[in-house]
């Protein structure tokens, strides 16, 4: 196997095991919300006057797939829409009582997991993280280069007509 495949195929393993284990805490703490809810929900704990294009561009997802999901998380009473007296037109997002539980309550599970993770992280060198973010760099430059080559939005429902 190549070097490239090597990297590729343990961070493909370090993301899949890294989901596997955090799921089980999740799971029981955040019963009855699924993933996307809990990350739109998270998204909005963090992003002042977020909207349908801003979780659209963040989780590359369409907006007309965010529009569902948001619709889903006002009907379970855990984010309400509002809008700017001088700005009519477009429509924000912010958590509600029982939204900001759910935040929390995933930030804990967050902590957790950077506290379980630490040892890892205390053993890495200045040289090691900075060689670590320069690949991620650089890759995810590569990615955004082919998607624009693509000439496709891919938050405005492409994926649709394919």
């Amino acid at each position: 196997m190549k070097k490239e495949e090597q990297v590729m195929s343990e961070l493909w393993d370090l993301f899949n095991k890294k989901m596997w284990l955090d799921s089980f805490k999740m799971k029981t703490r955040l019963k009855g919300y699924n993933p996307s809810e809990v990350h739109c929900i998270e998204f909005i704990g963090e992003n002042e006057d977020s909207n349908v294009t801003k979780l659209a561009e963040s989780f590359y997802m369409t907006r007309s797939a965010i529009s569902k999901l948001t619709k889903k998380l006002i009907g379970k009473g855990l984010i309400e829409s509002y809008q700017k007296p001088e700005n009519r037109k477009e429509v924000y997002f912010r958590l509600t009582k029982q939204g900001d539980k759910i935040y929390k309550i995933h930030e804990e599970l967050h902590k957790e997991y950077k506290e379980r993770d630490k040892v890892v992280f205390d053993g890495i060198t200045e040289e090691q993280y900075d060689s670590m973010l320069g690949f991620a760099k650089k890759f995810n430059q590569h990615l955004d280069t082919e998607i624009k080559k693509l000439g496709v939005d891919i938050t405005s429902g492409w994926c649709d007509k394919l």
